[in-house]
């Protein structure tokens, strides 16, 4: 078991599904890690679009979308826990005294934000709000090192992320780019698990 002092803390990273992870919330998943620590870790599957689109959620919730470049944006599904609830990933927006301006924000190391309260949406449905965000129903967790356990049976790739991913790689591509962040392509991994 993983003490406070070894953790390799995978916040503002990248975990790659192995071929071999054949789960169904996570085959050929990206999942970028907004928090990780010695008691968990929680991150948002970034390749995994839902049906709906932002538009459509936005109906939902009963806000105008006046955003023209993310009415067909899809909403994703982040993970098979707590589908009903949105995510919100974006840039950071901060004002002085270093606070987020939405009320329920996860600040990230690294320039990105997670916001879980409605004001981010109100936000945007008045065509403001961050320039850059992806939208999820759901999360993924671990509990107390799951994570680091999942990685050493090599269920996981794990890499720095980089946002352009998220917000500026087209989703059948982010699989993709993502391995190409440690210099691989997907070929070159063996569908079998295993330890050399």
């Amino acid at each position: 078991m993983n003490t406070a002092s070894d953790l390799t803390n995978f916040t503002h990273h990248f975990l790659i599904a192995m071929p071999g992870l054949q789960d169904d919330a996570f085959a050929k998943s990206v999942i970028y890690m907004c928090e990780h620590s010695e008691r968990g870790a929680l991150g948002l599957v970034i390749n995994k679009p839902s049906d709906i689109n932002l538009k459509k959620l936005f109906e939902k919730v009963e806000l105008p979308l006046h955003r023209e470049d993310l009415t067909e944006a899809p909403v994703f599904q982040g993970g098979p826990v707590q589908t009903e609830r949105g995510f919100v990933l974006h840039e950071s927006i901060v004002v002085p005294g270093n606070e987020s301006v939405y009320a329920s924000t996860m600040t990230i190391p690294g320039g990105l934000e997670m916001t879980t309260s409605k004001d981010v949406l109100e936000a945007l449905s008045t065509g403001y709000g961050p320039r850059k965000v992806f939208i999820s129903l759901g999360y993924s967790s671990w509990g107390q090192g799951q994570l680091e356990s999942e990685i050493s049976d090599n269920s996981w790739l794990t890499v720095a992320a980089d946002p352009a991913v998220i917000f500026d790689t087209p989703v059948d591509q982010r699989y993709a780019k993502a391995l190409m962040l440690l210099g691989f392509e997907s070929w070159m991994l063996s569908p079998d698990a295993g330890h050399a």
